[in-house]
């Protein structure tokens, strides 16, 4: 390209070397409004200088309203053919996430809705490779990036690895292999690029020493480059000395003609490789995690109701109030508030923005629904319950009673074909009944409520016996002991062979509590203190209790419910805090934190306030979800408590610990991106609170209370056979109940028999509909897609809208679809 121009002296036989610069931030991260003028001075001033931008693209819209002459100079530079090449666009997402936070079909509309926005003001924008600043990676982006038009990608972050960093690993260029098997060109840290001494969070590539250089050329790297993506707001131009003789470059030149592509080595990259780690536990982080799981939830099972009753009733989806529910969202996943959730004014902190884009975004999808399914003055006696996803399920819905019943005590419930006897259930002076609903695939179905004579008689029921409480269903015993803090004793799953889950572990018991109180004491455990157990629902469909204790000067209460016919079960923590608690490990809590010190409390989980899971399982087995992935645990255990030594220890759904054989299995669920903790001799761990000193110095506080929700699956063989994903897509998308009837129950729209896909979403563009399926725990053989809906073409697309094949329709509504195993599809429907 411009390389005649950019090339210095080099004395014979010297190799080049090259160097990646540019900017990241934006108009919510930092970026002032003489930026954009700037870059384009100081682009026509040095002819040698290329840059690689990561901007919110939202910045744009802010520059051109705000600075429009400075807009105006640096659009003409970019269409102007002999400087446009000098910048790239290379990392689009919409709210610059950290990527593994959050599910995959948020990755996929990170990407969607940011190439779309910067393309509304830069038509000629093409995006080519993937680079951040920041550690915004994940396991699954190749197949994702590849389905955009994307041919590259960096998984180097030099300059800003105060959140984490890849493994160092292979040379100048690999194929990076994703879950899927998709491949995609990428620039690793390489194996020889080392962290910098005396430093926090950089590797040795963020100036290109002689040092990193050095080391690079003696691994047999030819063409080593280095990269900083500055704040934008930094004043220093061009980000070397103007004495290096390094050549300033695009990724998209680089990659394209400078690199050597034709020697790159395939590198499965596990989500292990990526070494990521923020202040988990912290209250801030974990209120967080929990608003933009709700509201991500929320978005994706509106969007995907709205689009059942919109194909059902032949009426447009209201994708643009989607549009606008999902900005929000996207800018909640932003990765400075998870990182830096303090920063801010009063008021208008990372952690206030995240509550109000968070709060929009659950306003729009509520109303889009509201407006769709729920009938003022209808039926008040009649409940539709709807199933979003593609599974046949059966699960206990909760219903409110109209007016007329609530003096009554029995009830029962029909959908015209089957009569089931209902359970009442009173919380909060709140009257409701709970009974199992058995609804197919896509489909919705209305039962009519009754009173009745007639008593449920099932096998769910809880017997106080002493010191123990027991909690039984038609397929788990579960026994709590008083004396050992309300600590499950024993669990014992009836259909799967009678099998013990509950380890018989003295020091650290089943759902029991524990951490290091530094300022109270030191280590506490629940299991020190007698707990006392309430009993709050006795069946015969759903079994209640709470567990009342206090650890440290903190009363908390757990509930655990079960179900009948349920494989799930459902647990909850609260605590109350009686001051601000100092929960972790005690190093420099006090003062003399330092951050080049390696050493940090905050890395530290196992001195948190954590819930053990101690199993009977022998020769245990680790896997963890993440976005469109699961991964088999490579290291021997979760432990680091330096920058150094990071882990990924990050659980977004669930994970996993299984026997060695295979055999047995549990399975934990969080309701909010977090850590977890598993090692050799020792048990399988939900972080739930720290309380100190973070990332910059900061102190991370813990006041009111903290809530969350966790829930356990036993079962037979591996993650796969247990249909995990699934499982956790269900328990994050339950059945939606609504009171009365939005016109004809919608009937089973899509069905995939046996094929175990999930339905990532369904959206509308231009009055065709975009399905979405992700291959989580099938195999990737053909199976047959039922439309049961007039179809008039099916066709197959990419990310980017391309269509990729045209599938031939059988029988006027069947396809024949495989999909790689952990891959996904997106599927062009249009109807008659």
């Amino acid at each position: 390209m411009f390389l005649s121009c950019l090339c210095f002296i080099q004395p014979a036989g010297a190799q080049q070397r090259y160097f990646v610069d540019g900017y990241h931030g934006g108009i919510y991260g930092h970026y002032p409004l003489w930026q954009t003028q700037f870059m384009t001075d100081t682009l026509l001033k040095y002819k040698q200088w290329q840059i690689n931008l990561e901007i919110e693209p939202e910045t744009w819209d802010t520059v051109q309203l705000r600075d429009p002459d400075g807009y105006a100079h640096f659009k003409a530079l970019f269409s102007d053919s002999s400087t446009a090449a000098r910048i790239e666009f290379v990392n689009p997402a919409y709210g610059q996430s950290y990527m593994y936070m959050a599910g995959g079909e948020s990755m996929i509309r990170q990407l969607y809705y940011g190439i779309e926005k910067i393309k509304s003001h830069f038509p000629q924008a093409t995006f080519q490779t993937y680079s951040s600043e920041e550690p915004c990676f994940t396991s699954a982006l190749p197949q994702v990036l590849r389905s955009f038009g994307f041919k590259y990608a960096v998984l180097k972050n030099p300059n800003t690895c105060w959140g984490g960093y890849v493994k160092n690993y292979g040379g100048e260029i690999m194929d990076w292999v994703g879950p899927d098997g998709t491949t995609i060109k990428m620039v690793p840290r390489y194996a020889s690029e080392q962290l910098e001494d005396n430093s926090t969070w950089q590797t040795t590539a963020w100036v290109n020493s002689k040092a990193y250089i050095s080391s690079a050329l003696a691994a047999g790297i030819k063409n080593p480059v280095g990269m900083c993506l500055q704040d934008a707001g930094w004043k220093n131009g061009l980000w070397l000395s103007k004495n290096d003789p390094s050549v300033y470059t695009t990724w998209r030149n680089y990659f394209a003609h400078i690199a050597d592509t034709a020697n790159a080595q395939r590198w499965r990259v596990s989500q292990q490789d990526i070494k990521v780690s923020l202040v988990w536990g912290a209250q801030v982080l974990q209120r967080i995690a929990q608003q933009v799981r709700v509201a991500e939830n929320n978005i994706l099972q509106s969007e995907k109701m709205a689009g059942m009753y919109a194909i059902a009733n032949s009426k447009p989806l209201q994708q643009d109030a989607f549009d606008k529910a999902w900005r929000t969202l996207l800018l909640s996943q932003h990765h400075d508030c998870w990182i830096v959730p303090y920063n801010g004014h009063k008021g208008d902190t990372w952690a206030d923005k995240v509550v109000g884009w968070t709060t929009t975004s659950n306003n729009i999808a509520d109303s889009i629904i509201r407006s769709l399914l729920y009938t003022p003055g209808n039926d008040k006696s009649a409940i539709t319950v709807y199933n979003s996803s593609l599974a046949r399920r059966k699960e206990m819905v909760t219903a409110g009673l109209p007016d007329a019943l609530l003096q009554q005590t029995n009830f029962t419930v029909s959908d015209g074909a089957t009569t089931i006897a209902a359970q009442l259930v009173k919380t909060n002076n709140k009257t409701t009944i709970v009974f199992p609903a058995t609804i197919a695939p896509m489909s919705s179905k209305v039962y009519k409520i009754s009173s009745t004579n007639a008593v449920v008689n099932t096998a769910a029921m809880v017997v106080e016996n002493g010191n123990t409480v027991i909690m039984q269903t038609d397929l788990y015993i579960l026994v709590i002991d008083k004396n050992r803090g309300g600590a499950v004793t024993s669990l014992i799953a009836k259909k799967i062979g009678n099998h013990e889950f509950a380890g018989n572990n003295t020091a650290k018991g089943f759902n029991a509590l524990q951490g290091n109180f530094y300022d109270e004491g030191g280590y506490e455990s629940s299991l020190d203190r007698r707990a006392t157990v309430e009993i709050l629902d006795k069946g015969p469909w759903l079994i209640r209790v709470a567990i009342h204790n206090q650890i440290a000067s903190h009363r908390y209460t757990q509930y655990i419910t079960m179900q009948q016919g349920m494989e799930r079960i459902d647990l909850s923590l609260k605590i109350t805090w009686s001051v601000n608690p100092r929960i972790g490990e005690d190093y420099a809590q006090h003062g003399g934190y330092d951050g080049k010190d390696l050493h940090k409390a905050f890395y530290n989980d196992t001195a948190k306030l954590i819930l053990t899971f101690p199993l009977n399982l022998a020769q245990q087995k680790l896997y963890v979800d993440a976005p469109f992935d699961v991964t088999a645990a490579q290291q021997d255990n979760t432990f680091f408590n330096t920058w150094d030594s990071i882990k990924n220890n990050v659980i977004l759904n669930w994970a996993d610990v299984t026997d060695g054989a295979g055999k047995y299995g549990l399975a934990l669920f969080t309701d909010h991106t977090t850590s977890y903790s598993h090692g050799t001799n020792f048990p399988l761990a939900l972080t739930v609170q720290y309380a100190g000193v973070g990332l910059w110095g900061r102190d991370y506080a813990a006041n009111g209370t903290t809530e969350i929700n966790y829930a356990l699956i036993p079962h037979a063989g591996n993650w796969k056979k247990a249909m995990l994903c699934t499982e956790a897509q269900n328990w994050n998308e339950p059945l939606y109940t609504t009171t009365g009837v939005a016109g004809n129950a919608i009937k089973s729209l899509l069905n995939c028999g046996n094929a175990k896909w999930l339905l990532s979403s369904i959206t509308q563009q231009n009055g065709t509909y975009l399905i979405r399926l992700f291959n989580a725990e099938g195999d990737n053989k053909p199976h047959t897609l039922t439309f049961n809906f007039p179809i008039k073409a099916v066709t197959l697309v990419d990310l980017a809208g391309n269509i990729t094949q045209q599938p031939v329709i059988d029988n006027g509504n069947q396809l024949q679809l495989a999909i790689p195993e952990k891959g996904f599809v997106t599927l062009a429907v249009t109807t008659n």
